[in-house]
This record gives structure tokens, sequence and C-alpha cells, in this order.
């Protein structure tokens, strides 16, 4: 392992992962999701406990590589103890900060446990009969001439759009400057992980 590409938390995280799930059938969730797909080969199921609007617990499980492992296990242990507010709005960034960094090329598998921890959270609302309680995420312009958004994209990416031709076909983005190219090929990867 001399080619270890990693921070010591991130190799800390994969080797001893913490609060896997070892027993579904055993834990009683309040809320429950999964993200991914496994034909991409990366799949999250994050399922929580919930006590006044605080997360007590928080178990994972995954079909990933070592980022997505790594940074599902930190993110796991960060929310015990927040509430669900503040636990649906953290970010991959903050996961990968205090894992002290992921190689840029493995970023996207951190994407994985923020979004199965908001959709548990989403299903938490809804067996509770508190669906309007379900934050809505803001949506954030990528191609400014076209006014597309990452919602846009990660639609377009769940309808079956596969690359950036036919990202820019199913949405005009980046036929006027070109300018956001890079950051639409960077979601339409990420989103591609999850969706396959």
């Amino acid at each position: 392992m001399s080619d270890w590409l990693y921070s010591p938390l991130v190799k800390e995280h994969f080797m001893n992962p913490k609060n896997i799930l070892e027993d579904e059938a055993a834990f009683h969730a309040d809320g429950s999701g999964m993200v991914g797909n496994i034909k991409c080969g990366d799949q999250m199921l994050i399922v929580i406990r919930v006590e006044n609007d605080i997360i007590t617990d928080c178990k994972w499980k995954t079909y990933g590589c070592a980022s997505a492992i790594a940074s599902t296990s930190m993110l796991s242990e960060v929310v015990k103890g927040m509430s669900l507010k503040d636990a649906y709005t953290i970010k991959p960034e903050q996961i990968v900060d205090k894992l002290g960094g992921l190689p840029e090329h493995k970023f996207h598998c951190s994407v994985l446990g923020d979004k199965a921890l908001r959709a548990a959270i989403d299903d938490y609302y809804r067996t509770h009969g508190r669906e309007g309680e379900i934050p809505k995420e803001k949506a954030v312009v990528i191609c400014q001439c076209m006014n597309v958004t990452d919602k846009d994209i990660e639609e377009a990416v769940q309808k079956g759009v596969a690359t950036y031709q036919q990202l820019q076909e199913h949405t005009k983005l980046g036929t006027v400057c070109g300018k956001c190219r890079t950051k639409a090929e960077e979601l339409l990867h990420q989103f591609s992980h999850l969706y396959g």
C-alpha cells in the first residue's frame, strides 16, 4: 500500500468503518434512504433513528469504493446528535474536509452519503405524516446563458441522458459560451453514479 492516495483518516474510516448496518431487520429505523445504482458499482443505504427531531443513531451499508465507505462512515458519526434540519444541509465538501480530503477524481463517491441521508430524512417526514416539512433544495444555475440548473441536469440523467452531447441536446446547456462545460460534466458524472 505504498501508493495509498488517501489521508490517514480516510484510511482509518475505510479499514475500520463506523456504524455499519449489520442486521437490517434488527435495526428499527425511523427513516430509510437508498441511492445509487448497483450497475454502476455504487449504492448506499442509510437508516436513522430519531427522537424529538434529533438523529440519535445512523447506520449504513454500501457497495462502493474506499472513498464512499470512508465518507459515509464519517457522515454517520457527524450526524448523530444533530437536528434533522441541520443534518439535511450537510454537503459532501464538509465531510471530505473532515476526512482531510479525497483525490479529486474520487470526490463524486462522497455524494452518495449525503443524498442517502436526505432520502432517509425525507422518509422519516413522510412516514410520520409530516410531508410538508420536507425541505426543498435550492437549484444552482450551472449554465448562465441558458439558465440550466443542477436540478435540470439531475432530471436529465434520471431520464437516461448519459453523455455531455446528450445533455446539450436535452437542456441546450453549453450551447452559447461553453464556460459551464467542466461543472456540467462533473455533475453528469456524479448523477450517472447515482442513477446509472
